[in-house]
C-alpha cells in the first residue's frame, strides 16, 4: 500500500495560542487565502471595539467576486507601516478604499489600494460564542456613522440608554 503524502499541520495544545510575528502571520494568511481557504486568528488591540474585541477569534475569507462595499470589515496591509490590520471599509476614493477602525473619533485612517486588501472578515467568536453585530445589514449604518465621525458618540448614547433602562450604575 502506497503511503499518503504528508500535509503540513500546525498543531498546538488545547487552550494555548501560537504567537508568530506580524510578517509571518501575513505570509501565512496570504498562502491560505490564495488556496481559497479561510484563515482564523485572534484579534489583538482595541481599534474595532465594540464589534471586535482584543482576543476575539476572527475568520478571514478570500475576497470573492462581489465588490467591496462600505461596511465590510477587511484584513489589509497598512501602507505606511506594512502591518496587518483589520478595519472597516467606510468609502471609496477612485480605485482605493477609505478604511477606518470603529473605535476612533478621527476621520478615515487611510486610503488603501485593492492589492493591499487580503480578505474579508466573515466570522467573529468571543469566548466560544458567535458575534454577529457589525457584520449584517447594520454595517452600512456603522460605516456611515464612522465616516462622519459620529460612531463613538452614537455608541456612548446607546450605552447610556442601556444603563438607564437596565438600572446599571455608570
Amino acid at each position: 500500500m502506497k503511503p499518503l503524502p504528508m500535509k503540513p499541520v500546525l498543531s498546538i495544545k488545547s487552550g494555548d495560542d501560537l504567537f508568530i510575528s506580524n510578517q509571518m502571520l501575513q505570509e501565512l494568511m496570504r498562502e491560505v487565502l490564495a488556496k481559497g481557504a479561510v484563515f482564523q486568528f485572534r484579534a489583538t488591540g482595541w481599534s474595532m471595539t465594540p464589534f471586535i474585541k482584543d482576543g476575539d477569534a476572527i475568520t478571514i475569507a478570500p475576497l470573492s467576486k462581489e465588490r467591496l462595499s462600505p461596511g465590510k470589515v477587511v484584513a489589509y496591509i497598512q501602507p505606511a507601516t506594512g502591518a496587518l490590520v483589520v478595519h472597516r471599509v467606510i468609502g471609496r476614493q477612485g480605485a482605493s478604499f477609505l478604511i477606518q477602525g470603529d473605535n476612533t473619533f478621527s476621520r478615515a485612517d487611510e486610503l488603501v489600494c485593492p492589492q493591499d486588501i487580503l480578505g474579508c472578515l466573515i466570522r467573529i467568536e468571543r469566548q466560544g460564542r458567535r458575534v454577529r453585530l457589525g457584520l449584517g445589514p447594520e454595517r452600512y449604518i456603522i460605516a456611515s456613522l464612522s465616516r462622519n465621525g459620529l460612531l463613538l458618540t452614537a455608541m456612548r448614547r446607546l450605552w447610556a440608554l442601556k444603563r438607564f433602562f437596565l438600572n446599571i450604575p455608570g
